[in-house]
């Protein structure tokens, strides 16, 4: 059996346009980055593959990107994971911005606190943690195999928003160039919000980073 990760892209928050990740491996064992909300279809999807969800991943803590957290991990008996910087933002629908979206979220403590480097294990996959602060404080991006999930911090040829509580434009700015686009070229990042795009790509077309043109 090919020995690769498989990846499904839902909306479950079109004013938003968040994007919630499903990941699993060739042992059907799975996981969740960013659950944006609750959605009866994504567990009809897992249950239908027979998918074994193991853990939720949080790319860092605004409101838009944990409104699942409480319905997935309840569902699944699983642990939410996220950067410890961004720990107390889940639980407090001011501090995850979601009380000024109308709308109050509170997520269940994480029980896995995440660090930079850190190696969670999927199965037989490893999934590096890369401490991406600069949207936020605690902001991580997930690398695994030739897959980057970057939350808010790398778009398509654009960057995260710094203007909120806990942003700071040069931290995003050390983050992208030192710890992103120090990876290969050929990886494909998986941003929070958007379509996809390569890390060679955002260094030569991201307008945020003219120092990377030809």
């Amino acid at each position: 059996m090919e020995n690769k990760i498989k990846i499904k892209i839902f909306d479950l928050l079109p004013s938003m346009g968040v994007n919630t990740y499903l990941l699993w491996n060739s042992n059907n064992e799975g996981l969740i980055i960013d659950p944006s909300a609750p959605n009866q279809n994504v567990i009809s999807f897992i249950e239908k593959k027979n998918i074994s969800i193991k853990m939720i991943l949080n790319t860092h803590g605004h409101g838009d990107h944990i409104g699942g957290n409480n319905f997935f991990s309840d569902y699944f008996k699983v642990k939410i994971a996220i950067h410890k910087n961004d720990e107390k933002m889940i639980l407090d629908p001011k501090l995850n911005l979601s009380s000024f979206m109308g709308k109050e979220i509170k997520s269940k403590p994480a029980e896995i606190i995440l660090a930079d480097q850190q190696i969670i294990r999927l199965g037989n996959k490893n999934i590096r943690v890369i401490h991406t602060p600069g949207h936020t404080k605690g902001s991580v991006s997930f690398l695994i195999d030739d897959f980057l999930f970057s939350g808010d911090t790398l778009f398509f040829q654009s960057v995260g928003r710094t203007d909120l509580p806990g942003g700071s434009y040069k931290s995003l700015e050390n983050s992208i160039v030192k710890k992103l686009f120090i990876l290969d070229d050929e990886i494909q990042v998986f941003p929070g919000h958007g379509k996809k795009t390569l890390i060679g790509d955002e260094k030569v077309e991201n307008p945020f980073f003219g120092i990377y043109r030809n």
